[in-house]
């Protein structure tokens, strides 16, 4: 064999191992991105009850965004200052003879008058499911008289269903169907914008 014939079978060896190293990289491309996927969590995983991440940046006082969160809608209400009054003044917790008395369990830091954490009282977060039958309560914010409302009403969520009352932290009225006040799931803020449901410093809920 001459040297310009072995040169040429040096050449092709060269550019067949080049082409099954390129080959060979992108499978191995295409077999990491689905590996990389099943890292994230599934549907079925956030539904279970992975965190969720709630942007808060365009939540105005007086508005309600809801997210979900375990397959349940959760509400996440900026309360006015106005509507902070009207819960200290309420005669739930003014007078506790008007207090219903059985509650959902609490984060301790959201044991108080507002249902909230007092770095961020004005933010209520609950969830959005009536403890009678599991319906979604309606948020009834604006005060006065209203279809299936008392006259004296101060704002709150009401259940369409069977008119179980909630006030504006989220307690259940006296004389209601639902046994409980709306839950108040574990939370923390992931930073001056965004609330974190279902974890907190102490770990998952």
């Amino acid at each position: 064999m001459d040297a310009d014939a072995g040169e040429g079978t040096d050449v092709s060896r060269r550019r067949w191992l080049i082409v099954t190293s390129v080959a060979g990289s992108i499978a191995g491309v295409t077999t990491l991105v689905p590996f990389v996927d099943s890292l994230a969590p599934s549907e079925k995983a956030r539904a279970a009850g992975a965190p969720v991440t709630v942007d808060i940046s365009q939540l105005r006082p007086g508005e309600k965004v809801t997210v979900a969160w375990r397959g349940m809608p959760v509400f996440v209400v900026s309360r006015t200052k106005s509507m902070l009054a009207v819960i200290k003044a309420n005669p739930m917790v003014a007078d506790p003879s008007t207090r219903h008395p059985f509650s959902m369990p609490l984060p301790s830091y959201c044991r108080n008058e507002y249902r909230s954490r007092a770095s961020h009282e004005n933010l209520l977060v609950v969830v959005g499911v009536c403890t009678h039958l599991g319906c979604t309560p309606r948020p009834r914010f604006e005060e006065g008289p209203q279809a299936n409302l008392p006259d004296d009403w101060l704002g709150g969520f009401l259940c369409p269903c069977h008119g179980s009352t909630y006030d504006l932290a989220g307690r259940v009225f006296r004389n209601k169907p639902a046994p409980q006040n709306l839950d108040v799931p574990r939370y923390m803020f992931a930073s001056p914008v965004s609330v974190l449901i279902g974890q907190d410093e102490q770990g998952e809920a």
